[in-house]
């Protein structure tokens, strides 16, 4: 009576014969003929003109300067007027700089905390968001920065009073690692 394999020697062997098999073709493709491209030697006008126009290239934008009178030490600066939030590190650097959707009820400028924090939930605008972080109310509605679960910016408000500042996806991710319960929010003008 003849012996069974176990089914992990054959495992074991179609493994090994596979492996050969790529070395082989490998092998042979390495030695066959290899492709080329031609190279042109520029003329020296065309060099010339070449390195005027990569070191002539703009500029990225700089990010735009803390505003004055924001404080000092760690918070979160929202100016009102640039539509923009600056994450400031303990030294008073901004660390990181955003554009933000406002909502339709703005903060008074003024010096706040940020009061509660939650994970997600419905906006009062129907939408579904997430990193919640409230700040203050105003005229009854709560003002808190967030962003759209889906990465969406917000719909039209038709006219319903919203206190939810929108944020972009990765924006709200840094917002929420930064800012604690009890981190200082500036809102200036």
């Amino acid at each position: 009576m003849a012996a069974r394999l176990p089914s992990w020697a054959w495992v074991t062997g179609l493994t090994a014969g596979a492996t050969v098999a790529v070395v082989a073709l490998a092998v042979q493709a390495d030695h066959g003929p290899h492709p080329t491209a031609a190279v042109a030697r520029p003329s020296a006008s065309a060099s010339a003109s070449a390195h005027a126009q990569a070191s002539a290239k703009p500029k990225a934008p700089a990010a735009p300067a803390l505003p004055a009178g924001s404080g000092a030490g760690r918070r979160i600066v929202y100016s009102l007027g640039e539509k923009r939030v600056w994450l400031v590190d303990a030294t008073g650097r901004a660390t990181r700089t955003f554009t933000v959707w406002p909502g339709t009820v703005n903060p008074a400028p003024g010096r706040y905390s940020v009061t509660l924090r939650t994970q997600s939930l419905r906006g009062s605008d129907g939408v579904q968001i997430e990193h919640v972080m409230y700040f203050t109310k105003t005229e009854g509605v709560n003002i808190a920065f967030s962003n759209a679960l889906d990465g969406s910016s917000p719909p039209p408000a038709n006219g319903q009073k919203l206190g939810g500042i929108r944020v972009h996806k990765a924006d709200g991710a840094a917002l929420w690692a930064f800012g604690d319960q009890g981190t200082r929010v500036a809102v200036v003008n």
